[in-house]
């Protein structure tokens, strides 16, 4: 869908967008085939799509042969989708590609909270609105449930924030979170020229793929979170300190030399595997501890 032809469609309906949702339409065909290409996908996978609003990528989706289910927040954009791809007729031009589009008329964050399932054999590909974007991959990026692989257009700082290494300026709870589970498979910067209507800042185009060996059980990861969520709540402070407000302090004194870890680390420098060891030695005592 080229950008003319957004301007027309939108306009013929006489559609307002909405900044607070984040309407924002990637129309440059270049890009979306990069995307797509990050993909690989084959006719007959599965797809997940958050925001699909006119459904530009939703159709190089299709064209790839894939199924698609589709999540849109705005009604009035659900409708144009339904004509336009959902519909056999003038404008969808097979059965075939209709009958792989599945649309869904909600909001995906709370779709996903509120319908839990396993996205095991499914890829996520999104240009993701930039107000759910991180709360959406942390939701998604399930270690043991989540999609095989992530494709997600964000604002760049987000791109940022999920490729860094510990020590750089950008590693965060959103770093260690989401690559709990994944690693990084690509990415490369989107202009914000090739967005209508132009957002106030470049984007960028990250793969994320999930990681064949799940580190911990379901107890320790909802410990890792909260270990993550503690140590960074306070960046200036040591991670230790801060730790002791949720663990035995004796239990802490003990993990902090075995994981070869100094006293004085911040959050931004411990990595994945020294917050994974920490998530199963932290496990067996987690609640306040009784000082």
């Amino acid at each position: 869908m080229k950008l003319h032809e957004m301007r027309e469609l939108l306009a013929a309906r006489g559609i307002q967008l909405t900044r607070s949702l984040g309407q924002s339409f990637l129309h440059d065909g270049n890009q979306l085939r990069r995307i797509v290409a990050l993909t690989r996908l084959q006719p007959g996978d599965r797809v997940l799509e958050v925001g699909p609003g006119l459904g530009p990528l939703t159709d190089h989706l299709l064209a790839s042969g894939a199924a698609v289910c589709a999540i849109e927040k705005d009604a009035r954009l659900v409708e144009v989708l339904r004509q336009r791809l959902a519909e056999p007729g003038p404008v969808a031009p097979t059965t075939a590609t209709s009958s792989r589009l599945q649309l869904i008329h909600d909001d995906a964050l709370a779709w996903l909270r509120r319908e839990p399932r396993d996205w095991r054999g499914w890829k996520m590909v999104s240009n993701l609105p930039y107000s759910i974007a991180s709360p959406l991959l942390v939701t998604l990026a399930d270690p043991e449930r989540g999609p095989d692989l992530i494709v997600a257009t964000l604002q760049l700082e987000v791109v940022q924030r999920l490729a860094a290494a510990p020590g750089s300026k950008d590693y965060g709870i959103l770093s260690v979170l989401v690559q709990l589970g994944y690693e990084p498979a690509g990415s490369f910067k989107i202009p914000r020229t090739c967005f209508f209507p132009e957002p106030d800042v470049d984007s960028g185009c990250l793969g994320l793929s999930r990681r064949a060996v799940v580190a911990l059980t379901p107890p320790e990861h909802r410990v890792f979170g909260r270990v993550v969520k503690r140590a960074f709540s306070e960046r200036r402070k040591k991670a230790l300190k801060l730790l002791r407000f949720d663990w035995p302090a004796a239990v802490l004194a003990e993990a902090w030399p075995a994981l070869d870890l100094p006293e004085d680390i911040r959050a931004e420098r411990i990595t994945r595997e020294q917050f994974i060891e920490l998530a199963h030695r932290l496990a067996p005592y987690d609640g306040p501890p009784g000082r």
